[in-house]
């Protein structure tokens, strides 16, 4: 007789609960979101708005008095900024060029497949065109239906000409 199932230290149990649950998002939403922060940051309009921010930025904690400054001369605050920025620009721009490739797999997969059909297309018509001339190649012509019409009558003439023969030819 089989002995019922125990829980049993030694063997895991069947449900596993998280120890901290981990935040849910909509992972096309997100990669969406990448994408368009990718092509912005590969615009003209980020750069200009960029250069602006920076000179902006030095201008005022360089030429106003240093009460009201910021940040001081070597601008670690802006450093830092532009780091932060960099930081989560590389892994969004590489999640947008990861989902681009994800599209020119599919796309080059379809054009395969789109290929091959288009091939196996071209085999079977040029097989058809084959056998359509080798049928043709059977066939009477014009021009052979015009030399025999020709040749039949040269021979009725020849024979309205010389009258009928005797010997049954």
């Amino acid at each position: 007789m089989a002995e019922p199932r125990r829980n049993r230290l030694d063997t895991p149990t069947d449900v596993r609960r998280p120890l901290v649950r981990r935040p849910a998002y909509d992972a096309d939403a997100f990669g969406s979101f990448a994408e368009q922060f990718a092509r912005f940051m590969g615009t003209a309009r980020f750069l200009i708005y960029m250069t602006l921010f920076v000179t902006v930025w030095l201008v005022w904690n360089w030429a106003t008095p240093e009460q009201w400054a910021w940040d001081a001369y070597p601008f670690i605050f802006l450093t830092l900024m532009l780091s932060l920025q960099a930081s989560y620009a590389a892994p969004l721009i590489l999640l947008a060029q990861n989902r681009q490739e994800d599209r020119d797999r599919v796309i080059a997969e379809r054009d395969r497949q789109a290929n091959a059909r288009a091939h196996a297309d071209m085999e079977f018509l040029a097989r058809e065109v084959a056998s359509l001339r080798m049928a043709i190649g059977e066939v009477a012509t014009r021009d052979y239906v015009r030399s025999e019409i020709r040749a039949l009558l040269a021979e009725l003439e020849e024979l309205r000409q010389t009258g009928p023969r005797k010997d049954g030819e």
